[in-house]
Order: structure tokens, then C-alpha cells, then sequence
């Protein structure tokens, strides 16, 4: 049993556990350190802690009475889902004090088809859920590369984008419903999923985002839309990013109700791609500077026509020049396969070593110019390196990588040279009006940084709604406030 803490002494410590396995009951409270172990450390190895055990509460009655519990004693509580998070927001620090809230175990999962909505526990894997609304003839239209790990409650929490955030927003846009238990116990329940509500504060949009700080998402009641009758992904090699971003106007133009997804990667994150995944094959014959991947759906009034438009709008977009090359999925398994290298770039680039990783974004007319202006500008002031600079070019959001020099120590590079690289990049951001953030969070990895960037007014409301509703700093501490 892992008891490196600083409750008052060891018989408070047991007392507390004792009370904890009594809430959780046989399977709900993990003290053994090896079962543990695996989930102290982060999705990208940077981060690792210590926890006084790991509660798996079965609902929100347990959650509420645990929380309750830590209150009394004085223990923080850091929460997590599929432990996917891209900032450490999920990992406890080194103390040794903090109880882990796993949240998998709550992954019940209610469709409303009539209601066009998924009640989902806040465990609920993100890829269950497409399943289940698939299985209604309906769909949860957002996604990400981990979505076989990634939860409803960690979505939320993070406030997740994904690569269909043009057309449908990001998770804010897509809750409809929330259930929170307080950092005292209580439980808030704000699931009832109404379009007009117009009592003061919409209070679900403030633990959207909040990353666990504020309180632990139970439930969450999520806006479906009609599922897809038809759709056609493609791939497009372009020569540059600028033609990238005129070739998604002219899609937006012509097709903007059917223009869903719009991604971009250059030749080097393609090449990490195909080195990484043996199977994986070129879509396009030669290399290009940049490729653009497109996806196009219709329901079933316009599924007939959506072939014929996309073709129309791919020969028009050659003529003007604005494609070198172009291949639309002839089925259903090209049209996964164009996807998954473009969601296979970041463990591919994470296998390559080391790499200053930062989740941007700029005023989606700025970021061609931003991508080549930055790029420049990093491998003058950091020579060796490689930048690899992929994402939602439609949102403005676009993940820029700096990976270093082949060989280089890890420990050694993310201490020095990536640190120096990341205040690099945030300082070219924020001199644009951009964001350190756009979609994974800022958890304890930006958290300096978020402090150093943002404007004092906003950090003061942020920490004074984190005092009013966690005076006692035991939800997640060390993150985002």
C-alpha cells in the first residue's frame, strides 16, 4: 500500500481508506501500487506522480461520497477518464496525497432517439458512443485519434475539438446536459436538456473546460445529430498551405453545408506516417508540400447528388490550379485508411523522440502566414530541429511540433532546448492574438505559461470562480488555476 503522505499520520490514512473501501466497495478502491503505477504517468511520458490509492467509483452516489469523504480529510482528488490528456491535466503530482478518481467504470450509455441525444457516464469511451448512435441511426459528430480511449467526461472537462469542429463546434457546443458533483459532496444536477433556460448563468459552461478544478463530471447528456447517408473523403496534394487554405474557401464556397472536415499535414508527417505503420500506403502517387484532407456528407435528401458536386468541385479547384493531385475514397475502408493517417500522426511523431508539442491557434485568416512565418522563424532561432506543423486549418487551430535532432536525450532535450523552443512559439502565438490552447487544455503543462500570456482580468475572474466553489484547492490541484 503506497502511503507516502501527508495526512496527519498514518492512522488518519488508514482511517481514511478504510472509510473509502466502505463508499466504493470490493472493486471500487485500488491500493496496490503496481495497479496503480500505470495510470500515474501521462499519455505523452512527461509527467509522473504518486496517489494515496485510485478510487473506481460505480456511480455518482459513490463519487459524491468519496468526494464528501476528502473533504473531511483534507485529500485532493484528481479525476480522469481514458488518460489520453495531452497537458498532464490528469496526473497527480509527487506527493503522494491525492486520491486518483477513475472514471471508467461509469460508462453507461442511454440513447434518446427521439430526443436526438446520448446520456452517457462520464467513463463512456468516445468510440462506445459513436457505436451506440450508430446503432440508432444516429451520430455524436465529433472525433479524435483517441477515441478508443477518450471518455465523455474527459471531453468535457477539456472542452475536446476534433476533426469535425467546422461544421459542428467544439464539446461546448455539443453538451446539452450536465451532472457535477461539488467539491463539498453535493451533487449539481444540470442534465435536463433544455433549448430555453433563461435562470441567470448557464452553469454547465462553467465546468466545460475546467479540466476537473471546479468539480467531477458524473453525467453527461449529449446532442446527436442524423446519421450520415453519404459521404466522400479526399485526399489532395497541394504546393502549398496557402493554396490549402484558398482551396478550402472554394470548398466552403460551393459546399458549405456538405463540407464537414478539413485537415492539413505536410510530406514530413506523412513520411513519419507511413514509417510508423507498415501497412499504411501513400495516397497519392509522387510527394507533395502539403496535403489536404476533405470529408463531404449528405443525409439521405442529398446523398444522391453529394458525388457529382464533389467531383464538380474538385475539377474546378484543378483548373484554378489549387490541387496537383487528388484521390476520393472508392469505399468505405480508403475512406478509414485517408483518416487514419491523418490520426496516426501523433503517436508517429512521438516514436520519431522528442518533440515540443504546442496546440495553437490564430484568426483562421492568419494561419497560412503563421505556419510559414513561425516555421522560419524556429529553425533560424533553433537550427537542427524539424517543425511539423499539421490540424484544423478551418478553426484556426493547427498543432505545431518542433521535434529535435535525431539522437537527442529526452530528459535532457525537454529540460533545455524544448522549454526554450515552447516559450518561442507561445510568444509568436500571443503576439498574434492567438491561444495557447485551442483544444487539449492547459493542465500543469501550460500552466506557467497561462499566467505569463493571459490577460490578468480573465486569470482573476478564473481563480476567484475556483475559490468560490473549491476554497479548500483539492479538485485537481497543480492545473489550469
Amino acid at each position: 500500500m503506497n502511503t507516502d503522505t501527508t495526512i496527519a499520520d498514518n492512522g488518519r490514512t488508514e482511517t481514511f481508506l478504510k472509510a473509502a473501501s466502505t463508499i466504493l466497495g470490493p472493486k471500487g478502491l485500488v491500493t496496490d501500487a503496481a495497479d496503480i503505477e500505470p495510470w500515474l504517468t501521462d499519455w505523452r511520458g512527461r509527467y509522473h506522480g504518486k496517489a494515496l490509492a485510485m478510487a473506481q467509483p460505480s456511480d455518482t452516489a459513490q463519487v459524491a461520497a468519496l468526494v464528501k469523504l476528502c473533504a473531511e480529510h483534507g485529500v485532493p482528488i484528481v479525476a480522469q477518464g481514458g488518460n489520453s490528456g495531452m497537458v498532464g491535466g490528469a496526473t497527480p503530482d509527487e506527493s503522494g496525497r491525492a486520491i486518483l478518481l477513475s472514471t471508467r467504470r461509469m460508462n453507461a450509455i442511454a440513447i434518446d432517439a427521439a430526443a436526438m441525444s446520448a446520456t452517457c457516464g462520464a467513463g463512456a469511451v468516445l468510440q462506445t458512443l459513436h457505436e451506440a448512435s450508430e446503432a440508432q441511426g444516429l451520430r455524436f459528430p465529433l472525433s479524435l485519434g483517441g477515441k478508443g480511449s477518450a471518455t465523455v467526461g474527459g471531453l468535457t472537462s477539456t472542452n475536446a475539438g476534433g476533426t469535425q469542429v467546422l461544421r459542428h463546434g467544439v464539446m461546448r457546443a455539443l453538451v446539452a446536459g450536465l451532472e457535477v458533483v461539488l467539491a463539498n459532496g453535493e451533487v449539481l444536477d444540470l442534465s435536463t436538456p433544455l433549448k430555453k433556460d433563461n435562470r441567470g448563468f448557464d452553469l454547465k459552461q462553467i465546468f466545460i473546460g475546467s479540466e476537473g478544478t471546479l468539480g467531477i463530471v458524473t453525467r453527461v447528456v449529449v446532442k446527436l445529430s442524423p446519421a450520415v447517408a453519404e459521404r466522400r473523403v479526399v485526399i489532395a496534394g497541394v504546393e502549398s498551405i496557402h493554396a490549402a487554405r484558398r482551396l478550402m474557401l472554394e470548398c466552403e464556397a460551393a459546399m458549405a453545408d456538405a463540407l464537414e472536415g478539413f485537415e492539413v499535414f505536410p510530406q514530413s508527417c506523412l513520411d513519419a506516417v507511413l514509417a510508423y505503420v507498415p501497412t499504411a500506403q501513400a495516397p497519392l502517387e509522387g510527394k507533395h508540400a502539403w496535403y489536404a484532407l476533405l470529408e463531404f456528407v449528405a443525409d439521405k435528401a442529398g446523398a444522391n447528388t453529394l458525388g457529382d458536386a464533389v467531383e464538380t468541385v474538385l475539377a474546378d479547384a484543378f483548373e484554378e490550379g489549387l490541387i496537383e493531385d487528388a484521390a476520393i475514397a472508392a469505399n468505405e475502408a480508403q475512406a478509414e485508411a485517408f483518416w487514419q493517417l491523418r490520426e496516426t500522426i501523433s503517436p508517429a511523431e512521438k516514436a520519431k523522440g522528442p518533440a515540443a508539442q504546442h496546440d495553437i491557434s490564430v484568426a483562421v485568416e492568419q494561419m497560412p502566414d503563421f505556419i510559414v512565418d513561425a516555421s522560419r522563424s524556429v529553425i533560424e532561432r533553433f537550427p537542427g530541429h524539424e517543425v511539423a506543423a499539421f490540424g484544423h486549418l478551418g478553426d484556426g487551430n493547427i498543432h505545431f511540433h518542433v521535434i529535435a535532432p535525431a539522437g537527442s536525450d529526452a530528459a535532457t532535450w525537454n529540460r533545455d532546448e524544448g522549454k526554450a523552443i515552447s516559450s518561442f512559439v507561445y510568444r509568436l502565438v500571443t503576439d498574434r492574438g492567438g491561444s495557447i490552447s485551442a483544444e487539449h487544455g492547459i493542465g500543469q503543462d501550460k500552466l506557467q505559461t497561462l499566467l505569463e500570456t493571459h490577460d490578468p482580468a480573465a486569470i482573476a475572474v478564473m481563480k476567484a470562480v475556483k475559490s468560490a466553489l473549491d476554497p479548500a484547492g483539492l479538485l485537481n490541484p497543480g492545473k489550469l488555476v
